[in-house]
């Protein structure tokens, strides 16, 4: 009973993630594969490009009714007045809410995106690849500077290194994390309200996609940051890039 009770209020305590914790505004459009993903114009979630008409995120930023449009080529979200309607989402079919499992989601756009200097795509892994432990990496997001704040109006980033899996592992627990599907960060940035679905950057390469954290503290040294790793849903991905309405 114990037990039981002590995860009912870890429960309670997690947050999908929303905002870039200790970090600085981004240099404008040195990051041309974000997207942000509204709702009747208000950001509610991080996306990002990987081809020129499909985004990447977390399934948790779609409750299945809601209506998004997203913004791409945004650094200032007071600035953007061009909304790309979606025209399906692929959410993964074996998403859960609680605990977190397969917490990824496709978007096709109503429309091609046009390339350009502002606008571009960003490779994803290969499959089977990891990232190694303490590898410096980044995250962004419109996210608020603290755990009540509202979205900003311009990008920020922060850089994060990848934490070891088992550490992660143990402090999470099994019931939270499962090793074969998330991966974890550490470090003065973290992610929280409003970066959810976001990229984790390492190099030229997005291999997570943000999760949850604590809610209470989002960068609480005792429960790390949690990713959606990209590499095992590859083939996912290629299969509704390739059939998807």
């Amino acid at each position: 009973m114990t037990i039981i009770i002590s995860l009912l209020l870890l429960a309670s305590l997690l947050t999908h993630l929303t905002f870039t914790v200790n970090g600085t505004e981004a240099i404008p459009h040195s990051r041309p594969y974000m997207v942000s993903i509204q709702k009747n114009r208000n950001h509610i979630c991080g996306g990002f490009l990987i081809s020129d008409q499909f985004v990447l995120t977390a399934a948790h930023c779609w409750n299945g009714k809601e209506v998004l449009t997203v913004v791409v080529g945004a650094h200032d979200l007071s600035k953007s007045s061009d909304h790309i309607d979606v025209l399906s989402y692929k959410p993964h079919p074996d998403y859960i809410f609680r605990p977190h499992r397969n917490d990824i989601m496709l978007l096709k756009l109503q429309e091609k995106v046009k390339l350009n200097n502002n606008v571009k795509w960003i490779s994803l892994p290969k499959k089977g690849e990891d990232v190694g432990t303490d590898t410096v990496c980044s995250v962004a997001g419109w996210g608020g500077q603290t755990i009540n704040s509202l979205p900003t109006n311009r990008l920020r980033d922060a850089n994060v290194c990848i934490m070891n899996n088992r550490e992660c592992s143990n402090k999470w627990g099994r019931y939270y994390y499962k090793e074969s599907q998330m991966m974890c960060t550490y470090g003065h940035g973290r992610s929280c309200h409003y970066d959810g679905g976001g990229p984790l950057v390492c190099g030229n390469t997005a291999v997570g996609v943000t999760s949850f954290a604590y809610e209470r503290l989002c960068n609480s040294p005792d429960y790390p940051n949690v990713y959606t790793k990209i590499s095992p849903y590859l083939e996912w991905i290629e299969n509704k890039i390739r059939n998807v309405n």
